[in-house]
């Protein structure tokens, strides 16, 4: 028998109410006609204590906003500014979300339960407030598959089909809506410190940085307020860098990367118009608005410095510039060290520990398939695992390519790595011809028949194979 009620409710007040009253504001949900429960993360609600709500039980409190026993009585429209396509807008913030509840899963850590689509806030600017169905089946699509390729992300918790009609100009019009819940360790954003800033604010933005440091960061405390700043801003810089180096062996363009849609935590969220990359591609832009290519694949690890810059800016509040440059530092090396270390891990190897050895190995390998038009998720699968898969590569779809003497480079370097847990290839997923993909064309082919003829099949597929690929990847 399900219960009604969460399993485990949290043992102390939620932290952020400690800052809510500066940081956001109470709404109210939208009184949606209709819920249906069309998704519900059961794996991440095991390890927050709710995964033995009742389906019914699941929308009162993800569709109908009951709050969670113990947790936040109202939520809590979080307030930021952000710099869009490098113009700053101080007339952001949760225009069509809220912070729901704070969360810890079984080892403690506190995790934010944040919505999309769940009705109109004082920060709406004239919007709906809602979600379409199709963003809210995008955003469970990339979050299950980046974490699945060990990308540090959020989690799509909860999607709800809400019974209305919306109007949108980038998509087929009517379409249905939805509410989603997101999980994420903190909705705190770059933007979130901007406003403070903005508002010459010193008092909320030192409170800012206690919370941060107190929550997320221990180990940045000190007690000089400068040195705690600048501390919790390496932090940031450290995480962002390494996310940023996950995005890039994944092949995944974020595609509107406002400072306004980076967390403090280093984890992807605030999905868009997110592609991954069918083949290498430097100048691939995800966003059609994208005229000018700002957020071009190849140039998401500038833009990532870019936008710590635009932290650093703000926290000039409570630091010196000189030292806040200093915090910025390792965001390069944290960036290369992930992007080296994410791109073995996808090809199950075991790095060499020589950056001497390891960076000639990646312009090796990243520029013969930027040259063959060699498909991206297929290449790293043929060769995961490196010398134990010679024979599965060359019963590849693409094994022409690596039969080619442009590939006898890459070929060699591969040879010269040892296997990291060879024992994965023997999992049923390495015995298909092809990988779990998410190019868009695909999540295109899914979404038809939902909106059409309301099908899921194939959207249910997908997640069992992306679920697949995830415990076969065991990252």
């Amino acid at each position: 028998m399900q219960n009604s009620s969460p399993e485990q409710a949290p043992s102390s007040r939620p932290p952020f109410l400690r800052i809510a009253e500066s940081f956001a504001d109470a709404v109210a949900p939208a009184d949606f006609p209709a819920a249906l429960l069309r998704w519900r993360n059961q794996r991440w609600a095991n390890e927050t204590g709710l995964g033995e709500l009742s389906d019914e039980a699941w929308i009162a409190h993800f569709a109908r906003f009951a709050p969670l026993p113990g947790n936040l009585p109202q939520p809590l429209a979080m307030r930021y500014h952000g710099h869009q396509f490098g113009t700053y807008n101080p007339q952001l913030g949760d225009g069509r979300g809220f912070l729901f509840a704070q969360i810890r899963d079984r080892s403690g850590r506190l995790l934010d339960l944040g919505t999309k689509g769940s009705g109109q806030t004082p920060w709406s600017r004239q919007g709906d407030g809602r979600l379409t169905l199709k963003g809210g089946v995008r955003e469970i699509l990339a979050a299950n598959y980046l974490e699945a390729l060990g990308v540090n992300t959020s989690k799509a918790f909860s999607l709800v089909e809400t019974g209305e009609q919306l109007s949108r100009n980038d998509e087929p019009s009517p379409t249905r809506a939805s509410v989603l819940v997101r999980l994420s360790h903190s909705h705190v954003r770059f933007g979130t410190f901007q406003r403070c800033a903005w508002m010459e604010d010193r008092e909320s933005m030192a409170r800012l940085v206690e919370y941060c440091v107190a929550e997320f960061y221990p180990g940045a405390e000190d007690a000089d307020m400068a040195r705690k700043t600048c501390n919790l801003l390496e932090n940031i810089a450290v995480v962002t860098g390494r996310m940023i180096g996950q995005w890039m062996a994944a092949g995944f363009v974020h595609g509107v990367m406002n400072t306004d849609n980076f967390n403090i935590t280093g984890e992807t969220f605030d999905f868009g118009p997110w592609r991954f990359l069918p083949v290498s591609d430097p100048n691939f832009t995800a966003a059609y608005f994208d005229a000018q290519g700002l957020y071009r694949f190849g140039r998401q690890p500038v833009q990532g410095g870019w936008a710590l810059q635009q932290l650093a800016s703000s926290m000039l509040l409570l630091a010196e510039a000189d030292d806040l440059a200093r915090a910025l530092v390792p965001y390069e090396a944290a960036y290369r060290e992930s992007f080296s270390a994410h791109t073995h891990t996808l090809l199950g190897l075991k790095p060499s520990g020589d950056t001497a050895t390891d960076i000639p190995f990646l312009q090796t390998l990243y520029s013969w398939m930027t040259e063959s038009g060699a498909n991206w998720p297929q290449t790293f699968f043929d060769w995961f695992g490196g010398p134990a898969s010679v024979a599965r590569a060359a019963a590849s779809p693409q094994s022409d390519l690596y039969a080619d003497a442009a590939f006898a480079p890459v070929r060699a370097a591969l040879m010269d790595r040892d296997p990291e847990r060879p024992e994965r290839l023997a999992n049923s997923y390495f015995l298909e011809p092809a990988p779990v993909s998410l190019v868009v064309e695909e999540v295109e082919a899914l979404w038809s028949p939902i909106a059409e003829a309301d099908d899921w099949s194939l959207f249910d597929a997908k997640i069992r194979h992306i679920e697949q690929a995830r415990r076969a990847l065991a990252l």
